[in-house]
């Protein structure tokens, strides 16, 4: 029988090494069917090893208010039965030592619960006396702490303590090279079971049309084969020349040749290295709805208008300014590109603890959303505003290009290239 031959592979801990783990190393059969298990690998994605470098570090947190105390045996039987199953949730990133060129792998490993559930002990006079702004410290603390790259890259932190709105809640923390927000926010909701009859997956409304935001529109058929070609090319223009726009302005705003006025708003240099606070307001999704259907609109239209008109009021108590100055400041939206696999998809995912062929990661692309800053009567007139520029913006394939150019310039020239053109 031939030597079978071995690769070294050492699990990439370069984003731990902060908090003092120790590099460990892992010995994987490349050939040979004759060994005994057989480590699964699958290429990190450009994205996922984009969030990995230290300028992004970037963490998926996620706050679930629960109605009950927490069980927790109950909810480790849980977790191990789902999240701890799924292939992404289970395994390392990894590097091949003896390949210069080589790139980061998900290697299947054991997933040791004691490790990602964890119980803070916290002071109980502060938690009864102000539990909301207990809740807020802790999980803003999430958020400035590096993660233990030898294991698999999430946390659930159990905060049994009742708050105004909750009797207890639980802190999700998710690295964003295990995938996006659509993709986990789905594989959250595989992981729970209808309250009628806890066997079966919760029902969901039917799905929209999957894909890019864009689209061209569908005028009726019975106007005419010539009038329909010449919508459709007028339509087609339209897409290409609010592409170029915004294509320019990206390469601009990259190229800081555009910028946002100097404002409260507008974080100093190296912002994106300091602890962030997560403050949050609870909206009722009826008002929401209401305003939506009475609008002609949509629910992200609403809470971008809602976005406007805070940071608005914001603006010009903090700076004491007329409240007849417009303002425009600029925010980057992340956009998903990627049809999101369904919930019976997911769910089998984590009961067999395989691919089963549904597409994961991060394919995101992202675009510059304006917030116009100004003080109107009429409370409906930001919700106007933010209508209008959502139209516009998915009359633009500006996402779909904003990844492209991020995937191509990784391929071309390495992933610290990317990292200072972002």
């Amino acid at each position: 029988m031939d030597t079978l031959r071995k690769r070294a592979l050492s699990i990439d801990t370069t984003s731990a090494a902060a908090a003092g783990t120790d590099q460990r190393e892992i010995k994987a059969s490349r050939e040979g069917e004759d060994e005994g298990a057989v480590v699964e690998e699958e290429p990190v994605s450009p994205t996922g090893r984009l969030f990995r470098e230290p300028h992004f570090r970037c963490h998926i947190v996620s706050v679930f208010g629960l109605g009950a105390p927490v069980d927790l045996p109950a909810m480790r039987a849980g977790v191990a039965a789902t999240l701890a199953r799924h292939p992404r949730f289970s395994s390392v990133q990894v590097l091949d030592e003896l390949d210069k060129n080589a790139r980061p792998k998900w290697v299947r490993t054991t997933v040791n619960l004691d490790d990602h559930i964890v119980v803070p002990a916290l002071n109980p006079a502060a938690t009864s006396a102000n539990p909301d702004k207990a809740l807020e410290d802790y999980v803003s603390s999430l958020s400035a702490r590096p993660m233990d790259h030898s294991r698999p890259l999430w946390e659930l932190h159990v905060l049994d303590f009742p708050t105004a709105e909750s009797a207890a809640a639980l802190a999700l923390r998710v690295h964003h090279s295990l995938g996006d927000g659509v993709s986990l926010l789905s594989l959250f909701m595989a992981c729970t079971r209808s309250a009628a009859n806890p066997d079966a997956l919760p029902s969901l409304p039917p799905a929209g049309r999957a894909g890019p935001v864009y689209a061209l529109p569908r005028p009726q058929l019975a106007a005419g084969a010539l009038a329909v070609l010449a919508v459709w090319v007028l339509s087609f223009l339209v897409l290409a020349w609010l592409t170029l726009v915004d294509v320019v302005r990206f390469f601009a705003t990259a190229a800081s040749l555009v910028g946002d006025a100097r404002t409260p708003l507008k974080g100093a240099e190296g912002v994106e290295f300091r602890s962030k606070r997560f403050v949050n307001r609870t909206l009722s999704l009826d008002d929401v709805k209401y305003v939506k259907n009475a609008m002609s609109c949509t629910v992200n239209d609403v809470l971008l208008g809602i976005t406007s008109a805070a940071l608005s009021r914001y603006y010009f108590r903090k700076t004491g300014e007329s409240d007849r100055k417009n303002i425009t400041v600029r925010s980057t939206l992340l956009v998903n590109l990627r049809p999101t696999p369904g919930l019976h998809t997911l769910a089998s995912m984590m009961e067999s603890g395989k691919d089963n062929g549904a597409r994961w990661g991060n394919q995101i692309g992202y675009m510059i959303i304006p917030f116009h800053l100004a003080k109107h009567d009429d409370p409906i007139e930001y919700v106007r505003k933010a209508k209008k520029v959502a139209r516009r913006k998915k009359s633009s394939m500006e996402s779909v290009f904003t990844y492209w150019s991020a995937d191509m310039i990784v391929k071309l020239f390495g992933i610290k290239c990317a990292q200072l053109t972002m």
